[in-house]
């Protein structure tokens, strides 16, 4: 697979287990699989991977009251990926790269 990355995924949970356990969350395409996340994660961002958990997430049926009747639709599948880095390790989103913290 050629990137199986798509984006960082940003909410507070996510930002509370960087701070926490240094465990990075990441949309990645739904036929990607834990090794190809895992290769292409060290190669963007220079880091040590030590796991990869994904979580494959269901999209949300939705409904919509117009003049002609009601539309129905679903919200598309998509799966995200929680990769935990070697300690002293960080990945900074903004300019692709990887820094070692020292502490």
């Amino acid at each position: 697979m050629k990137n199986p990355l798509l984006r960082p995924w940003l909410t507070e949970k996510s930002t509370g287990l960087t701070e926490q356990k240094g465990q990075y969350v990441f949309v990645v395409k739904p036929e990607a699989d834990k090794i190809d996340i895992k290769m292409a994660i060290e190669e963007k961002f220079g880091v040590d991977v030590k796991s990869v958990r994904t979580v494959y997430c269901l999209g949300k049926s939705r409904r919509q009251n117009t003049r002609k009747g009601l539309i129905t639709g679903k919200k598309s599948d998509w799966k995200k990926a929680i990769v935990t880095l070697a300690d002293g390790q960080a990945i900074d989103y903004y300019s692709g790269s990887s820094q070692k913290s020292e502490g």
